[in-house]
């Protein structure tokens, strides 16, 4: 049976190529310049291939590979593919934050669907934010979508160790700054890191957000772990395409897979992972992009059951190539139950109880079962309120110390990252092991882009005391990579009258994790009295992307969309322009 017999309203694509007189001509000829057949034109669904390939984006660095796999598997089930790029953005090289552009990336995919003849897609990505922006931009169309993303790297290994990017990153250079690292130590670990094509081997937000697409059903089943390097990420990529073509046939699309019991899905297998607290910000943008109710409070509500069972870096002591090879998302899902929603349907066809049905865990270190978990229950990603975050903050508690979990300290406070890393490095400086830093400024208006620098590289005086970690607190955001009693996401941000814009140097902050409390030692009247004197604003752009980004996007508890991309339009045949 052919696409257009199974859809009541035949292939969209038709409404450009099947066109009577001109128009039809006009879009046939101009594609008869790539050499396609005749029946190119009719019958056949076109595919679109997008990719945030770019050489500016190493994570993404061998999609144009991919999307060559990709294409054979739609031409071989009957469909014609079109490969397209768009924006792509590198969470290791964009200035001042890949977040600032994960709008616009969702912005140029969610037009180039819109506006062309196209009846199904598949999305490439893999790094940090281009993962949930092609979701974004593919959610807010409804064509039938299937994401495919690049894979992590093979481990780093240095001086018979295992190196993690990211997380090896933060540590090493720690240690270099405390003098325990020499310069030539630290510039060999340096090349044993990224030793391969892919995205972070550790547990960061790429492979967090690979791993919370599969589970939502938007990634073809086993394949989020695979490293980019495995030769089972061609063939399922290959197998991907053809599967593209037989979900036009069956107009699966995105609102018929992401729904609320989907993002419960993802919410608690990102617990079980320890996976990165960005997963919240982007699974909140996307939920509004589909007309899911979720909010701030679901992420802790739905994860204080569930133990962390992934002992993968930064968290833990692996990385994802152990985690593929030890079972992957496959043994995550086993171990879970019946903490899962098992009839949700995916990509593949198939419910979620189908599509994983055997499968197994085979390294029980990496992968700890659910009665002796790695770390237990309710170790997953915290939501704290208090009136210092009367919106909302989150703290990653798998990867924080646990002797930090309750807290009350000194208040030092600083109004940009610049300014605290000078200080950092002052011997001079007047701090104390128990302090809190406060970083402020750093929100998605006042960077702009929510920029990943909540996890403050601790002062100098204190590496060379011994501290590894102190109480950290901002409206940043942190690498999924990262460690550390970090406090972020504090919601409202202090560009936008915040109450940390109150917070004073010397005054006294609570933290009560178990409480979910963030508490500042003043009273509500001088808050207030302080906020009125206050002079933070956001960025102060003039013009483009930025203002336009300054202008419209909202809170991290909202996902630091814009707000008029909220819900979905259904891309349909355009107006014709001849």
């Amino acid at each position: 049976m052919s696409a257009t017999e199974n859809r009541p309203d035949g292939l969209r694509s038709a409404g450009w190529f099947e066109a009577p007189s001109k128009n039809g001509i006009l879009h046939r000829s101009w594609l008869r310049s790539e050499g396609l057949p005749d029946d190119s034109f009719s019958g056949r669904p076109i595919i679109g291939v997008a990719t945030t390939w770019s050489e500016l984006t190493p994570c993404n660095a061998h999609l144009r590979e991919v999307a060559e796999h990709v294409k054979r598997g739609v031409w071989q089930a009957g469909g014609v593919p079109f490969e397209f790029p768009t924006s792509s953005i590198g969470e290791t090289m964009v200035r001042p934050s890949a977040m600032l552009l994960r709008n616009l990336v969702a912005m140029d995919l969610e037009e180039t669907l819109r506006g062309n003849p196209i009846d199904g897609v598949v999305l490439l990505a893999g790094c940090d934010k281009t993962t949930p922006a092609y979701l974004m931009g593919a959610a807010s169309t409804d064509l039938p979508s299937l994401l495919i993303t690049g894979g992590p790297m093979l481990n780093g290994r240095w001086r018979g160790q295992t190196v993690g990017s990211g997380t090896s990153v933060w540590k090493m250079t720690e240690e270099h700054r405390a003098g325990r690292m020499t310069d030539s130590d630290l510039a060999e670990a340096e090349s044993c890191m990224a030793r391969s094509r892919g995205h972070c081997m550790t547990m960061g937000t790429a492979s967090t957000m690979a791993l919370l697409t599969e589970i939502m059903g938007m990634q073809m089943p086993g394949t989020a772990e695979l490293p980019a390097d495995d030769a089972r990420r061609r063939t399922t990529s290959h197998l991907a395409g053809r599967r593209i073509v037989e979900m036009v046939s069956e107009d699966l699309r995105p609102s018929a897979i992401l729904t609320r019991e989907a993002f419960e899905n993802a919410i608690r297998i990102n617990a079980a992972i320890g996976g990165s607290t960005n997963a919240v910000v982007h699974l909140l943008a996307l939920s509004r992009r589909v007309g899911v109710h979720l909010d701030l409070d679901d992420f802790d509500a739905l994860a204080r059951e569930v133990p962390t069972l992934v002992d993968v870096m930064p968290s833990g002591r692996f990385l994802m190539e152990d985690f593929a090879y030890a079972g992957g998302l496959g043994a995550v899902v086993g171990q879970l139950g019946e903490l899962l929603h098992r009839e949700v349907i995916g990509v593949s066809g198939h419910t979620l109880a189908k599509a994983y049905d055997g499968a197994q865990r085979w390294h029980e270190e990496v992968i700890r079962d659910f009665e002796t978990p790695f770390q237990p229950a309710g170790s997953g990603t915290a939501v704290l309120r208090g009136n210092l975050a009367p919106r909302g903050a989150l703290v990653k508690q798998s990867a924080a110390s646990p002797h930090l979990m309750v807290h009350r300290g000194r208040a030092l406070v600083w109004d940009d990252y610049e300014s605290y890393l000078s200080d950092a490095d002052d011997p001079d400086l007047d701090v104390q092991a128990g302090d809190v830093l406060v970083l402020r400024g750093a929100g998605p208006k006042g960077y702009p882009g929510m920029p990943e620098i909540a996890n403050l590289p601790l002062p100098t005086k204190m590496l060379e005391a011994g501290v590894t970690d102190m109480v950290r607190i901002s409206d940043a955001r942190m690498s999924g990579t990262s460690y550390g009693t970090v406090v972020l996401h504090v919601c409202p941000e202090s560009a936008v009258g915040g109450p940390l814009a109150a917070v004073r140097n010397g005054d006294t902050i609570e933290l009560d994790v178990p409480a979910r409390r963030l508490h500042l030692d003043v009273t509500d009247e001088e808050i207030k009295a302080r906020l009125a004197e206050s002079s933070a604003a956001p960025w102060p752009a003039k013009r483009g992307y930025q203002k336009l980004y300054i202008d419209h996007v909202l809170q991290a508890d909202q996902g630091a969309d814009f707000d008029f991309l909220v819900g979905v339009e259904t891309a349909t045949v355009p107006r014709r322009s001849q």
